[in-house]
């Protein structure tokens, strides 16, 4: 038995290298392998690099009001103060690369200072609290962002508005001549205001050659709604306070309950970590999907090409099918383990290109938890031998790809599964939806790896994992009776009912066409 045992283990070891060394040694593979982290990354990087480079857009504004376009601007620079006075990067770190002014006054700021009352204090001369600096390092912020160009802005801070939105002055053109600018693309847009844009009814127009990009737009509006709201309350003799307790939103704090039963704050990272497994679900998709499918289109093209019955005078078509799945899992955890690296290198270096920006959080402590590492390895084995039986014995009964493609469909049905429902388990990993599906073989990889972040209890993951491990177990076996008979067969492929009565035959017995 144990010379059996060494034969097939032997034999499947050497078409397992074979299977390998033939996926790996090709440049094909190896751009293949590495375009899909790079379009991921780039996914993430691109837009913020092209937001962040994008040229300021150019507009002119005639407010007919006289006054409204002034408070408006007023309100611009007191959002961006708060804004820059508010980046991490900026209050307790290193000003050297700042101007001088902003220099000074950040040098002075610390984590306790109310950066809104300061703000306020920087765009309002005579009001706010200048929370104990003086009035000069104050002013000479002003000045500067009154004279400084978009440029020197976005030196700063690039999602500053004075960096992405620069005002031109009107000189005295008809609305006729700025809109022949506008077609010439010398003008992104001009802005007219109403003579009482109080009145709800008062027409005022944003007239722009790109109507798709409505950043500018929403901006402006968003700011002159505040404006608006503010006098109107003036106007109502609303005093300020009170008009803040009739705005005022009903706010919660979020805080998590730790493994001890002990309120913890809630951080960017634990909020990442609720919905990361998403990411890996959809990595782990990927990837039980092409290697499950590069080893049925394997399969069937060394059928066509008789090489299998080359192979099989010389091996047994269970150590053929078990050297065939072992080889393509080793090409997949090649994938994995550059995908990992990629991702790894990734999270260390998103960080420092846009330190101060959405993206300045460390992601890295998602590619080094165990839990997410572990859990992906496991289920992508797990899921991958599952799979790969199946997709193994539709190879080995198909002669064309189009005749795998009418067998495989449910098959395809049964990995979509878990994508449907990726988003309702990662709001609730601990619900019913995903507690059943977590011992459903088919979709048991994909919703464990999307439960991760939920906490679980140990014998879960011990129960799913045992129940797939039987699935895979089951599915071999099966693979393996179909493998037998359909890898030397010629001709239409059987259908799925002759397939079962394939497995169903007795060891030994030579299934009969009918």
């Amino acid at each position: 038995m144990s010379d059996l045992m060494s034969d097939l283990t032997n034999k499947a070891t050497l078409v397992a290298k074979r299977e390998w060394f033939e996926n790996v040694r090709t440049k094909a593979f190896w751009i293949s392998l590495l375009l899909m982290p790079v379009i991921l990354v780039a996914a993430i990087v691109v837009p913020v690099i092209i937001e962040k480079n994008k040229s300021a857009r150019d507009f002119v504004v005639i407010d007919e009001s006289g006054w409204l376009h002034e408070q408006v601007m007023m309100a611009a620079l007191e959002s961006d103060m708060q804004r820059m006075l508010r980046d991490s990067s900026l209050i307790g770190g290193p000003v050297d690369a700042l101007p001088p002014p902003v220099a000074t006054l950040v040098s002075s700021v610390d984590a306790q200072t109310q950066t809104d009352a300061l703000a306020r204090a920087i765009a309002q001369p005579g009001k706010g609290d200048r929370q104990g600096l003086s009035q000069q390092a104050v002013d000479g912020v002003r000045q500067w962002w009154i004279s400084a160009s978009s440029d020197e802005i976005r030196a700063v801070n690039p999602f500053l508005s004075k960096a992405r939105f620069r005002e031109i002055d009107r000189d005295g053109r008809s609305t006729e001549e700025l809109a022949s600018a506008i077609g010439t693309d010398d003008l992104f847009a001009y802005i007219q205001i109403a003579d009482n844009p109080l009145d709800p009814t008062s027409v005022n127009r944003f007239v722009s050659k790109n109507l798709t990009d409505d950043d500018l737009q929403s901006w402006y509006s968003r700011l002159a709604t505040r404006v608006l709201q503010a006098e109107r309350m003036n106007d109502a003799d609303i005093s300020p306070e009170l008009a803040g307790l009739l705005t005022a939103e009903f706010g919660m704090l979020p805080r998590k309950v730790s493994s001890s039963g002990e309120e913890e704050d809630v951080s960017a990272e634990d909020m990442l970590r609720q919905w990361a497994p998403v990411v890996f679900v959809y990595l782990l998709f990927l990837a039980i999907m092409t290697i499950s499918q590069m080893l049925l289109s394997n399969t069937i093209e060394e059928k066509s090409n008789k090489l299998m019955e080359v192979l099989l005078s010389s091996i047994s078509p269970l150590q053929l099918m078990i050297g065939k799945i072992l080889g393509i899992a080793a090409t997949g955890l090649t994938m994995i383990l550059t995908w990992v690296g990629c991702l790894i290198g990734a999270a260390l270096l998103v960080p420092s290109l846009f330190s101060g920006t959405q993206l300045s959080i460390d992601f890295s402590f998602l590619i080094s938890d165990p839990v997410f590492l572990g859990s992906f390895v496991v289920y992508f084995i797990l899921g991958y031998l599952l799979y790969a039986s199946i997709l193994v014995a539709i190879g080995s009964v198909c002669n064309t790809l189009k005749e795998a493609q009418n067998l495989q469909s449910p098959i395809i049905i049964l990995l979509m599964v878990p994508l449907f429902v990726m988003i309702p388990i990662a709001e609730d990993p601990n619900g019913v939806l995903a507690k059943s599906l977590s011992y459903f073989p088919p979709a048991t990889p994909f919703v464990m790896m999307n439960r991760a972040a939920g906490e679980l209890a140990w014998w879960e993951y011990a129960l799913s994992t045992g129940v797939l491990l039987v699935a895979v177990a089951l599915t071999m076996w099966a693979a393996a009776k179909v493998f037998r008979v359909g890898v030397l067969m010629t001709g239409k492929a059987p259908s799925i009912k002759e397939m079962i009565r394939w497995i169903r035959a007795p060891i030994g017995a030579v299934p009969v066409r009918k």
